[in-house]
Parts: C-alpha cells; sequence; structure tokens
C-alpha cells in the first residue's frame, strides 16, 4: 500500500516540477512497465535486477537510446522513493549506467528531393504545415500547438511557446512560408478555433490535428512522393541549408531552440557544401604557395 501511495505522489511531484502531461504519462508507463515485470518488491531491488531488466529490454529489441531513456526514469524514480518518501533503499540503477549508443548524422533532404515532396501536396493546410518545419525549424509537436496569437504576419515572425524544454522562442517565416501560411488562412473554417491547423474530416473536424494526425499526413505523402522524408527530417534540412549558407551557429541554435550548441554543431559534420568550399578555397592556396620558384642559393 505504501508503494501504491508513492506511485501518486511522484505523479503529483512530477506535475509540481512542471512536467508536460505528455512527459508525466510517459513516466508513469515505464515505472508502470518496470513494476510488473520486477518480481521483487520495488526495494529489493539490486545492480543484478537491472542487470536482468536490461537483458530484458534488449530481447524486446529496444534501441539502446531508449533503454537509456528507462534507466534515467527509473533512477529519479528510486531516488525520489528516497529522499521524498523517505523508503529505506539503495537505488539499483548505478549513476551513470549507459549504454553505448551510435551517433548517426542527421539526415536532411536534398533540394531536388524537397522539390518532389512539396510538389505532392496539394492541401493547402498540409502544405503551410510542413513549409513552417522546413523554413521555420518547428517541430511537430510546436506545429500541432500553434496558435493564432503566436503567428504576427506582419513582422513575420512566430513566437513558439512552451517549446521543448518549457522554452520560448521566436523563429522567423521565409517569403515562401509567408504565402503558403497566408493561402491556408484565407480557407480556413472554424475562425473561433485558435489553433491554426484544424482537422478538416470527420468526427473531429474544427479541433486541432494531433500530432500523430501530422506524422501521418507526412508519412502519406513521403510515401506518394517516394521520398524518404519525415517531419523531423525537414527540420534537419532547414539547419543543414541554413549553414551552407553561411549562417552562423549561434543564429541556428537560437532558431532550433537547442539547448547545447553541441546539439547544433552535428550539422556541421553534414553541412558538406561549406565543407567543400572551405576546402578548395584552401588547397587554391596551399598549390599557388607550391608553385612559387624557390629562391636561387646564395653563391
Amino acid at each position: 500500500m505504501q508503494m501504491i501511495n508513492a506511485i501518486v505522489n511522484f505523479r503529483r511531484h512530477l506535475k509540481r516540477r512542471n512536467y508536460s502531461q505528455h512527459t508525466v504519462k510517459y513516466y508513469l508507463n515505464i515505472i508502470k512497465q518496470y513494476v510488473i515485470w520486477l518480481n521483487v518488491p520495488l526495494e529489493q531491488a539490486t545492480y543484478e535486477k537491472i542487470g536482468e531488466y536490461i537483458d530484458y529490454l534488449h530481447s524486446k529489441r529496444m534501441q539502446p537510446a531508449s533503454i537509456n531513456l528507462y534507466l534515467v526514469i527509473i533512477r529519479v524514480f528510486y531516488n525520489y522513493l528516497r529522499y521524498d518518501e523517505k523508503i529505506k533503499l539503495l537505488n539499483p540503477v548505478r549513476r551513470n549506467l549507459r549504454l553505448r549508443v551510435p551517433k548517426p548524422l542527421p539526415r536532411s533532404l536534398r533540394e531536388r528531393e524537397v522539390e518532389k515532396l512539396f510538389g505532392v501536396i496539394k492541401n493547402k493546410r498540409d502544405f503551410a504545415m510542413f513549409k513552417l518545419m522546413l523554413r521555420c525549424g518547428l517541430r511537430v509537436e510546436e506545429v500541432s500547438n500553434l496558435t493564432l496569437g503566436a503567428i504576427n504576419l506582419k513582422q513575420k515572425r512566430i513566437i513558439v511557446f512552451n517549446g521543448k524544454g518549457g522554452k520560448d522562442r521566436v523563429v522567423y517565416i521565409s517569403d515562401d512560408a509567408y504565402d503558403a501560411l497566408k493561402a491556408y488562412l484565407k480557407v480556413r473554417s472554424h475562425y473561433r478555433a485558435q489553433k491554426v491547423f484544424l482537422v478538416e474530416k470527420g468526427n473531429y473536424k474544427g479541433q486541432g490535428i494531433s500530432v500523430r494526425g501530422i506524422q501521418k499526413r507526412m508519412e502519406y505523402y513521403a510515401k506518394k512522393s517516394g521520398i524518404n522524408a519525415s517531419c523531423h527530417r525537414l527540420r534537419h534540412t532547414m539547419a543543414t541549408q541554413l549553414l551552407n549558407a553561411e549562417a552562423e551557429i549561434e543564429t541556428i541554435q537560437d532558431l532550433l531552440g537547442h539547448n547545447w550548441i553541441t546539439t547544433t554543431q552535428q550539422y556541421c559534420r553534414v553541412s558538406n557544401l561549406k565543407v567543400q568550399r572551405d576546402y578548395f578555397k584552401a588547397m587554391r592556396n596551399v598549390l599557388q604557395r607550391s608553385v612559387q620558384p624557390s629562391e636561387s642559393p646564395r653563391l
């Protein structure tokens, strides 16, 4: 009974720390899965038991990054039990226990792939949604939550309220994204709805389109165009294009809402155009110096 109450209190604890409803639900779901798997009381779990749990997650074909996230959440829960609920136990998840995770390069679309993808999007709502991802670097959740009050068409900017990590930021609207958004707003019905992008058919018509709804539209267009595209890949494309256009990396960091510049610096590894220009410019200088005649030796 004490542990049941502790889990309920843990939910309140997460809410007091201003975790989003989605995050709270995700945390509790992971804790629930762990408790169901565990064949001993929570307070009796050992380091060895966590090792068995990692093996179990591996057997479910879970990726290392996801397993690491599970371990972090379980460790947070045990720390809560120990320090907030005052339950005597040893945290079985060791500090810095992590599986090695491969670090693939961010994948962006080429110009011809962007053109082919947007060439099959005829719906004005969908065209505007994905243009905002491509040109403003908005995450799919940010597009889903976007409200009319956050858009300033006159100044061509959007205030992203409560983005990832609860941060607000300002992004700017390119000319083509502006045209796409304006064209959609002209035909948008249900003017009383605050959300910008609305469901257009079915029982939920007039309500804000969900994250999954947006992702399903992207999956449809990716299949139709034959392009390996995703919502997040549009965001990667924006970052790579800006870097290739010689935008400062700090500017890209602010636009994308990255906490750490090291996250943004990943795009330097795929910004081939800039690397290519710098390489050949430097190499020309090297070659010019190497072909200059050397001075004759003095007699």
